[in-house]
C-alpha cells in the first residue's frame, strides 16, 4: 500500500467513523439498542437531515489539512512560516462557515472555504467557537482549560507533515488550554506518523510514542489511560459499550483517544472497528473518527465498506484534500515549478 492510500484511508475512515456515529452522538446505550438492535448502529441512517452526514470533527480536519498545506507552500516561498498561526488562520475560516465573526480579519481565498457543503453547521463544540471567537492574534494559545476532544479530532492531517506531535499539539492548544486536551491531540498524530512513516502496526505505534513522549508535563491523564487499554488488549478484553462506558464517554481528549485506540486494536475489520467505537453512551461520533482514522491509515481506502463510502458526505472534497497532501510537498517548488501556479491559487501562502 502506498502512501496516498494511507492518507486517503486516514482521512476517509475518520469520516466515515464520524458519520456512522453522528445520529446517535447525544444517546445512551440503551437508548441505541432499542432503536437499532442488540448490535447497536450498523449503518449509516439520517443525521442533519441526509445519510452519511458528517459533523464539525470533519469539517475541522479539512480546514487543519488546509492550514498545513498552506503552511508548506508559505515555509517553502518564503522560507520562513509559523505553522500554528497559518492553521488558526485556516480554522478562523472554519468558523466563518459556522456563521460566526472572528475578532480579526480571515482571507477567504483557497478553494475549501467554498465548497458549500461545509457551511452546515453540525452541533460544533462550544470550546472550539468561543476559543476562534476570542482570537485577537493568530498563533495565540486559548485561555481555558478545556480539555474536551475538540483539539484531538481534528487533528490527523499534522501525521503526514514533519513535526506531527508538536504541530497537532500546538494546533491543540489554538482552542484547548489543559495540557490533556492539547497532548492527546499530539500524540494522536505522532501514532498516525508512526504508521504511516515507518510502517509500524497500530500497538507498536501506541508503544514508541508513549516511550517518547509519555514522561512529558501534562502527558499523564493521557498515558494512563492509553497504558489501561494496551492491558486490556493483552488480556483479551474486547470492548463492549458497558466496558467503554467505564473507561469514560470520549467527551474528553484522552477519553476519546482511548476508546478509539483499543476498539481499533481489538477489530477484526476496519467495519468491525468502527462499529465498536459508536456504540456506547458517549461522544460516539468522536472515537468513531479516531478509530477510523487509525483503521483507514492500517488497512487503506479498499477496507472501507462500499455502502459506506458511496453515501458518504463531502467524500470529493476529502479525497481531493488527501491527494493534495500527499502531491502539493512534492511537487511545489516555490520558484517556478511546473505545479506552482495551481498550488498557490488552492493553498495561498499569503
Amino acid at each position: 500500500m502506498n502512501r496516498l492510500d494511507r492518507i486517503k484511508g486516514c482521512l476517509l475512515g475518520g469520516a466515515v467513523g464520524d458519520a456512522l456515529g453522528a445520529p446517535v452522538e447525544f444517546l445512551e446505550w440503551p437508548v441505541i439498542e432499542a432503536r437499532y438492535g442488540q448490535c447497536g448502529i450498523v449503518d449509516f441512517t439520517p443525521a442533519y437531515g441526509r445519510i452519511g452526514a458528517v459533523t464539525d470533527d470533519t469539517q475541522m480536519m479539512l480546514f487543519t489539512a488546509e492550514g498545513l498545506l498552506r503552511a508548506y507552500v508559505r515555509g517553502s516561498s518564503r522560507g520562513i512560516c509559523h505553522v500554528p498561526s497559518v492553521i488558526h488562520h485556516a480554522l478562523l475560516r472554519w468558523l466563518v462557515t459556522q456563521n460566526e465573526q472572528p475578532a480579526t480579519h480571515v482571507s477567504h481565498d483557497g478553494w475549501l472555504i467554498s465548497e458549500k457543503a461545509l457551511w452546515a453547521r453540525r452541533a460544533p463544540g462550544t470550546t472550539c467557537i468561543s476559543a476562534l471567537k476570542a482570537s485577537k492574534h493568530l498563533g495565540a494559545p486559548a485561555q481555558n482549560n478545556s480539555k474536551g476532544c475538540g483539539a484531538l479530532m481534528r487533528s490527523a492531517p499534522c501525521a503526514f507533515f514533519a513535526n506531527a506531535f508538536e504541530w497537532a499539539s500546538e494546533a491543540g492548544q489554538l482552542t484547548h488550554g489543559h495540557p490533556s486536551g492539547y497532548l492527546a491531540a499530539g500524540l494522536f498524530a505522532d501514532i498516525l506518523q508512526r504508521m504511516v512513516d515507518h510502517g509500524a502496526g497500530l500497538e507498536q505505534a501506541v508503544v514508541d510514542s508513549l516511550a517518547s513522549h509519555g514522561d512529558k508535563a501534562g502527558m499523564h491523564e493521557v498515558r494512563e489511560l492509553l497504558e489501561r487499554v494496551l492491558f486490556f488488549v493483552r488480556q483479551g478484553d474486547r470492548p463492549t459499550p458497558e466496558r467503554i462506558g467505564k473507561l469514560g464517554g470520549g467527551w474528553v481528549a484522552e477519553e476519546a483517544l482511548a476508546i478509539g485506540v483499543w476498539c481499533a486494536l481489538m477489530a477484526d475489520t476496519l467495519e468491525d472497528g468502527i462499529i465498536l467505537a459508536v456504540n456506547h453512551s458517549g461522544d460516539s461520533d468522536s472515537t468513531g473518527l479516531v478509530a477510523g482514522h487509525l483503521l483507514g491509515i492500517e488497512y487503506g481506502p479498499g477496507a472501507i465498506p462500499a455502502r459506506w463510502l458511496k453515501r458518504l458526505e463531502l467524500r470529493a472534497v476529502i479525497e481531493r484534500v488527501a491527494e493534495d497532501i500527499e502531491r502539493v510537498p512534492r511537487d511545489y517548488y516555490g520558484y517556478g515549478g511546473e505545479e506552482d501556479e495551481w498550488i498557490e491559487v488552492a493553498y495561498p501562502g499569503g
